[in-house]
């Protein structure tokens, strides 16, 4: 697989990676280079409001407001993922590189939680933040997604910051049809089948 084709998609995990850090999880990836992948969990939200921890921010979170665990990487550090409007810049976000203009996730990009939130938060459309980070050096993605650990799928704006993160990879896999939306069934112990 071409690893420059992966930023602002999803890596939907395998019913059989049962790794805790990704089991039945949906991963936005939001930068592939040469020398690795970086990407964010999002369907592991956590019992702590966005505003205990980046003060001001809370108002301007997509519901739930409350902090994701975006992977098991850098876990002491934020990375936080906002939409903004069509032909809009606001300052302190920055667009994902890759993600062609006129797709529907082509307004999401990168927040500085620096940044006043009073402006920015107020000029987004939406906002996740997450607590660390999915990661992969160069090739190792490559090679989990040829072993069938991962599913690449497109991603849409509601899978970043919808409603009901629980309940996202069964979701993603369904709307995928075939085989995969079988697989969206798959029991949680496959043992008690």
């Amino acid at each position: 697989m071409d690893q420059s084709t992966l930023t602002g998609r999803l890596l939907v995990a395998a019913p059989l990676l049962q790794e805790d850090s990704f089991r039945r999880s949906v991963v936005f990836v939001v930068d592939d280079a040469d020398d690795g992948t970086l990407g964010v969990v999002l369907n592991r939200p956590l019992e702590l409001p966005v505003d205990e921890v980046v003060t001001d921010w809370g108002a301007y979170a997509s519901a739930p407001p409350v902090m994701f665990s975006g992977g098991p990487v850098g876990t002491d550090s934020g990375i936080a993922l906002g939409a903004a409007p069509p032909d809009e810049e606001p300052p302190g976000w920055a667009p994902l590189e890759g993600v062609a203009p006129g797709r529907e996730l082509a307004g999401v990009g990168l927040v500085d939680l620096e940044a006043p939130s009073e402006v920015l938060g107020a000029a987004l459309v939406s906002l996740r933040v997450f607590a660390g980070y999915a990661g992969w050096s160069a090739g190792q993605l490559a090679g989990e997604i040829e072993d069938g650990a991962w599913y690449v799928v497109d991603a849409l704006s509601d899978d970043l910051f919808g409603g009901a993160p629980e309940t996202l990879w069964p979701r993603v896999l369904r709307r995928q049809g075939g085989e995969m939306a079988l697989l969206s069934t798959y029991p949680d112990d496959p043992t008690m089948n």
